[in-house]
């Protein structure tokens, strides 16, 4: 009867699994180079002696520790010796680096025992063991504290680097719960403008508006959604515009396909949207006409989102809630990795451009 055999990928083997490889290919590493300087050292004073038997005691010697690492891990993690605690537990490490140290020598000695006749190399001699014991502890001191160092150290960067993920967690959520209530004020604020001069229209905003908060609050939380599904969301905040400005109110756009397909921060174009349509108005016909055009440009997805207003001169920087709170997400989410600028344009109105890793959804 065949038995079905799970071979598992380098990137998903258990985490158990994945650290003994690891250990094993360091110990191996280790066992090599050293074996290297010993058959070196021996060369150069002119000793004869058989390749092997170095080979063999270096490995084995390396193999061994590695086998005693999980030990000494658990034992560094339970007792460490932090700034406040390290005089107490001190002790207990002096132990264990005498524990590990008789452990390891024996272990060595059994395996050599075995291996090295195994290999037509004769009987192994490994001297006098109440001396070896003293000699081998001299070198293990040295292992022990590179093994507890080793373990602190790679603690030290996983806490570091949870923070810093839970940090910029923490921040996205902030500046996501931003962007909501200041769209919510600024629509109701223009329903409130229009309640007394169209009721018509601000019940129509009303409904839309509704249907837009729907549309929010079922939503998924997750910090990047397909473009597809933000230009759904865009379509209903666009409904609520379009029923304040009419037909003055122009939205054009061009969406490159398989663009709509890339993920993109959840409530990206909102905001750029609201900003290009609140400073967008001509002067001179007072219509708002508006573009987003989404590409990819080999590894990056480009958007701009622009107007065709007066431009940055009636309103100096014009970054305000919205174009704040996206630049500082876009930087959370993929620092270097994006680009995020605005621009007057050269034929009148301002521009605001990005370009983010292109993913698929």
């Amino acid at each position: 009867m065949n038995l079905p055999v799970k071979i598992w990928p380098a990137s998903t083997l258990p985490g158990k699994l994945r650290e003994a490889r690891t250990i094993f290919l360091i110990s191996t590493a280790l066992g090599l180079l050293l074996f290297a300087y010993k058959y070196l050292d021996f060369a150069a004073r002119g000793y004869k002696i058989p390749f092997g038997l170095p080979l063999i005691e270096e490995l084995t010697g390396a193999w061994s520790a590695g086998l005693l690492f999980p030990f000494v891990a658990r034992l560094a993690r339970l007792f460490p010796l932090d700034r406040r605690g390290w005089p107490a537990r001190l002790p207990v490490h002096l132990l264990g680096v005498v524990a590990f140290s008789a452990v390891h020598t024996c272990i060595m000695w059994s395996s050599r025992t075995v291996i090295v006749p195994w290999f037509g190399l004769g009987a192994y001699d490994y001297g006098d063991m109440r001396v070896r014991f003293f000699m081998e502890f001299a070198i293990d001191v040295v292992g022990y504290a590179i093994m507890v160092g080793l373990v602190y150290f790679s603690d030290r960067r996983v806490r570091n680097a949870e923070l810093e993920a839970t940090l910029s967690e923490a921040r996205l959520h902030n500046l996501r719960l931003q962007l909501q209530p200041h769209f919510l004020f600024n629509a109701l604020n223009t329903i409130s403008e229009l309640m007394y001069e169209d009721p018509q229209t601000a019940d129509g905003m009303m409904a839309s508006l509704c249907e837009l908060l729907r549309s929010t609050l079922t939503e998924s939380h997750a910090q990047e959604v397909p473009l597809q599904q933000e230009l759904k969301f865009l379509g209903l905040y666009l409904n609520v515009m379009k029923l304040r400005f009419e037909d003055r109110l122009e939205v054009s756009m061009s969406i490159e396909p398989g663009a709509e397909h890339a993920m993109v921060p959840q409530l990206l174009l909102q905001p750029l949207l609201e900003n290009a349509i609140r400073y967008g108005v001509d002067p001179e016909s007072a219509k708002v006409r508006v573009a987003l055009n989404a590409r990819r440009a080999g590894e990056l997805l480009e958007i701009q989102v622009r107007d065709h207003g007066p431009g940055a001169g009636a309103w100096p920087l014009r970054e305000g809630v919205g174009l704040r709170n996206t630049s500082s997400r876009l930087a959370q989410l993929y620092g270097s990795a994006h680009r995020f600028g605005f621009n007057n344009c050269a034929d009148g109105g301002f521009a605001v451009h990005l370009a983010l890793p292109f993913r698929p959804a």
